[in-house]
């Protein structure tokens, strides 16, 4: 039994409760190429599944290849049909992102469907490889670099194929509670003051910020491809293994009797909905730059719609990663 707001429907035809097999039943995905990264659990592996089952050709970008190697055998055993690979990544290191683009764009000459999922959460203080807090590293930069280096052969994709590129960033309502002042730009690696949930939400932020600055540089160039955001839904999923408060949270949410647990957290197959709708429903057709929850269309926060923080993160980001190419050469 679920509650009538969490199946109350939508514009799209589709409400809270609905699966992604249901948002995306009689789409026909074959001939599509997709990069799904964190594919190896919660709404990561059920998007490529479901991608897969749909006749895409799922690229999965993960950071254990033991485990993408299983998760495709688990697909293919069920979709024999089904063409997934998995090829290591790990977002929380620049250098293994170009190695990831590179390594991609020598074996696969296409791609229309990039999907930025792979993320951590409400983690203790921490740096990366490159110096840099984990949180915004791994959710927010290594997926602007990765889009960046995979752009031109999207672009080539969209020329040749004559259809319209997609590019996902999956971010959260948590986006919502990031810092009073949004993006500390000029204390990203300031341990004092640091916030673990606080952190994970401005680099939920960033993930709008990104794909609102993105949606429109792709609109000034003419290029036939559009550039979104969604949040997927209160899950439980390994996302919340760091957090103490998360976990019993989530403990608590699931004890909870029927109705009430049940209205407060989606399953995997629910919260997989919003991204493979807007990955590949025709719904959704030259609609760029806006953020989806529930498949369909949401009013994000008025920072994350604020065009000059967008434009500012957009070269933050670039110059950061500048900065850490230079100190590796002259390492």
């Amino acid at each position: 039994m679920k509650l009538w707001l969490f199946n109350r429907k939508g514009p799209s035809g589709f409400s809270a409760s609905s699966t992604a097999e249901e948002v995306t039943d009689g789409i026909d995905g074959s001939g599509l190429t997709a990069i799904v990264t964190g594919a190896t659990s919660g709404i990561g592996t059920e998007t490529a599944r479901v991608l897969a089952l749909r006749g895409v050709h799922v690229v999965m970008g993960v950071r254990d290849i033991a485990a993408g190697k299983d998760v495709k055998e688990t697909i293919v055993k069920e979709i024999p049909s089904a063409k997934v690979d998995a090829m290591e990544l790990d977002l929380s290191s620049l250098a293994s992102v170009r190695n990831f683009a590179s390594e991609y764009n020598i074996q696969h000459h296409q791609l229309n469907i990039l999907i930025n999922n792979a993320g951590i959460m409400g983690t203790p203080f921490m740096l990366s490889k490159d110096n840099i807090e984990l949180q915004f590293a791994t959710n927010h930069l290594g997926h602007f670099l990765l889009t960046n280096l995979l752009l031109d052969t999207m672009k080539k994709t969209a020329r040749k194929s004559g259809g319209e590129g997609r590019i996902i960033n999956v971010s959260s309502e948590g986006h919502r509670l990031a810092y009073h002042e949004g993006i500390r730009f000029d204390k990203i690696n300031d341990p004092s003051g640091y916030n673990g949930f606080r952190a994970y939400s401005q680099s939920k932020l960033a993930n709008i910020l990104h794909a609102n600055e993105l949606a429109r540089r792709l609109k000034e160039d003419g290029v036939d491809i559009t550039a979104n955001s969604v949040h997927p839904g209160a899950i439980a999923t390994n996302i919340i293994r760091h957090n103490s408060l998360f976990r019993s949270m989530n403990t608590i949410l699931h004890a909870l009797p029927g109705i009430a647990g049940k209205c407060l957290l989606k399953n995997v197959q629910q919260g997989t909905a919003t991204t493979c709708y807007v990955a590949l429903h025709p719904q959704v057709k030259g609609k760029s730059g806006f953020y989806f929850s529930d498949s369909k269309v949401a009013q994000p926060s008025s920072q994350a719609l604020n065009v000059e923080v967008a434009r500012k993160l957009w070269d933050f980001s670039m110059n950061l990663i500048n900065k850490c190419s230079e100190n590796k050469s002259m390492h």
